[in-house]
């Protein structure tokens, strides 16, 4: 229970993910998604970790003890975007019927000299986003992801779809490299997408009210787009079961100026403030698209994750998130 959420180890393997994906290309979506409910019931006795967060998380959402089967569901559902992850990467997008909402908040900011910066969230799935560059034709999208965070699943994706591995700005480089990367796609007008939920340890955070408490959020994400000079859209990829999968795009903030060294702190506040209220709203809505498997209001680990339960962040500045 103890120590910071990077530290958890990935969930399952390579054998076992490949497994899973060859089933999956060779016997159908459909006989695969069959094989979720052992997988689950698996993880849902092996993690007691995730469980037990997951408990937590659907009870304060809810605001009653969550049951058994909820949290089996809630585990199914991740299990089942990951395995569609196999199929949206392996050049099978027609299978799914995905609906995208705001769009035009979206490409009424794009610019071929000035591309646009994506903030996402562990919510839903961040793969189904690439379908934007297929409804805006010669868009490069550009995703900020630690690679060495997941390997096993990193490792299939890219094999699955090799055009991941040139299109990735992998986080765990120095921030300076990161940051360099990022402007360099956006100065052609890429789209450049990263998670800004989650903190790494020792990364500068933000406080704000987030399901009923204070939750510590990376502060690095929300400076990028001022700093930048590019506009900001928050975009989330929702799963609704079956084949289903809502795209939403929202203005987020236009590109301007860096923020002034004596407003910084108050913009700031109000930036972070803004992306929980909207990362809120669309998690009240369906919280089984959580995919946040830690004690999101003490990501330090101390403790048994609780409803009430609420984390301090820690200082320090870094860009990145990672897929699962």
């Amino acid at each position: 229970m103890n120590g910071h959420w990077s530290q958890r180890p990935e969930g399952g393997g390579r054998f076992a993910m490949t497994l899973i994906a060859a089933i999956g290309l060779r016997c159908g979506r459909g006989f695969a998604r069959l094989l979720l409910y052992p997988i689950t019931l698996y993880f849902y006795l092996r993690r007691p970790y995730e469980r037990r967060v997951s408990k937590a998380f659907l009870t304060r959402i809810s605001g009653r003890p969550a049951t058994a089967l909820e949290v089996f569901r809630h585990i199914h559902r991740f299990a089942a975007t990951l395995l569609d992850r196999m199929f949206l990467l392996g050049g099978q997008e027609h299978r799914f019927d995905v609906r995208v909402h705001g769009l035009e908040e979206l490409t009424s900011r794009m610019r071929p000299d000035r591309g646009v910066l994506l903030l996402g969230a562990h919510v839903g799935s961040f793969e189904v986003l690439r379908v934007a560059p297929r409804a805006c034709p010669g868009v490069e999208l550009r995703v900020v992801l630690d690679v060495q965070k997941t390997p096993a699943l990193t490792g299939l994706l890219h094999a699955l779809d090799p055009a991941i591995g040139r299109n990735v700005i992998d986080a765990s480089q120095p921030g300076t490299d990161v940051v360099l990367a990022m402007s360099e796609g956006l100065a052609r007008g890429a789209l450049v997408a990263l998670l800004a939920d989650r903190a790494r340890p020792h990364e500068r955070t933000v406080e704000a009210e987030f399901l009923g408490a204070p939750a510590p959020f990376p502060a690095a994400p929300f400076l990028l787009g001022p700093m930048l000079g590019v506009p900001v859209v928050l975009c989330l990829g929702l799963y609704r079961g079956g084949n289903r999968y809502d795209v939403h795009f929202e203005a987020f903030a236009e590109a301007g100026a860096p923020l002034p060294r004596g407003e910084r702190a108050a913009a700031l506040q109000a930036l972070v403030s803004r992306y929980a209220q909207r990362l809120e709203h669309h998690v009240r809505a369906d919280p089984c698209n959580w995919f946040n498997w830690h004690d999101f209001w003490n990501p330090q680990g101390t403790g048994q994750p609780a409803p009430a339960d609420v984390g301090r962040g820690v200082a320090g500045v870094r860009v990145g998130g990672d897929p699962a």
